[in-house]
């Protein structure tokens, strides 16, 4: 795509996770000062399996913040009490936080059966609604390619539904790389007469080898013909993210012509292929 061919976004938006060592902090400060020039609507943190990377988090909220971004933690229920997410709560709202992601989350191995007070996303949300009523925009996530541990798809869309009914404003999607499963997935949402705004994640291209295995823990397809292009390119990692910015900008472009409400971004914190997708869309400032 020319990069004078003009798409519109009405919310644009980024995720980060946690850093694990100085070197990788300094890489997410430099790749989110990069990434502000976007003017994303928000930007959202990661929180590890039950809460592993709690401090973690709660540091990089802060250090976004202090950048100037909307911060929006993700919240987990799974292997948390109750007062456990009211002090995580209570903490977030003390720093003015105003925006959550609230997850189901996964067990870290080694938990056992410990899988605390609340077992379901609806949950949490009920949750946070029942104890803060609006003081937080709520998204959640959904799987247009079905989760990996649903039993059907209609179970599925029924989970997603019971989420925004008990007071979701708005929700991320997994990434995929099959317009079609987005557009699918918003019909049949809408057809139960849920109307809030569902966003497409996006997933650069940049690293074979990662993006499969990332993609087989989470369910998301890899079309036959992108995963033969992908391993034609053996090790030459410049021709991979070459394709990879190509091929992701026409996805964004598609979706957005369609009227996807926005754009979110697996950044994996490097800024990049981000920013070479925004500019080819030309959604750059």
């Amino acid at each position: 795509m020319s990069n004078q061919e003009k798409s519109t976004v009405s919310a644009l938006s980024l995720e980060y996770f946690p850093p694990r060592d100085i070197a990788a902090q300094e890489r997410l400060v430099r790749s989110a000062k990069r990434l502000a020039a976007l003017n994303p609507a928000y930007v959202s943190v990661t929180f590890g399996a039950g809460g592993s990377t709690r401090t973690g988090t709660v540091d990089t909220v802060q250090m976004l913040g202090n950048l100037g971004a909307d911060v929006a933690p993700h919240l987990s229920c799974i292997g948390a009490t109750r007062d456990d997410l009211r002090l995580i709560l209570d903490e977030y709202r003390a720093r003015g936080i105003q925006r959550l992601v609230a997850l189901r989350g996964d067990l870290p191995s080694g938990m056992g059966g410990d899988t605390g007070d609340l077992h379901h996303a609806s949950e949490l949300v009920r949750f946070v609604r029942e104890q803060y009523g609006d003081a937080f925009h709520i998204e959640v996530a959904a799987y247009p390619e079905m989760h990996p541990q649903a039993e059907s798809a209609a179970q599925d869309l029924q989970y997603f539904v019971q989420k925004v009914r008990a007071g979701a404003d708005a929700a991320i999607t997994q990434y995929f790389f099959n317009p079609d499963a987005y557009f699918d997935f918003v019909d049949r949402v809408q057809a139960k007469g849920v109307d809030i705004p569902i966003t497409p994640g996006i997933m650069p291209i940049t690293n074979y080898t990662q993006l499969a295995r990332f993609s087989s823990m989470c369910g998301a397809e890899i079309p036959r013909w992108m995963r033969l292009r992908l391993q034609d390119f053996g090790d030459d990692k410049a021709s991979i993210r070459a394709f990879g910015v190509e091929a992701i900008t026409r996805l964004c472009a598609r979706l957005l012509e369609n009227g996807a409400p926005g754009l979110h971004f697996y950044t994996l914190n490097h800024a990049d292929a981000v920013v070479r997708i925004a500019e080819n869309l030309n959604l750059s400032a």
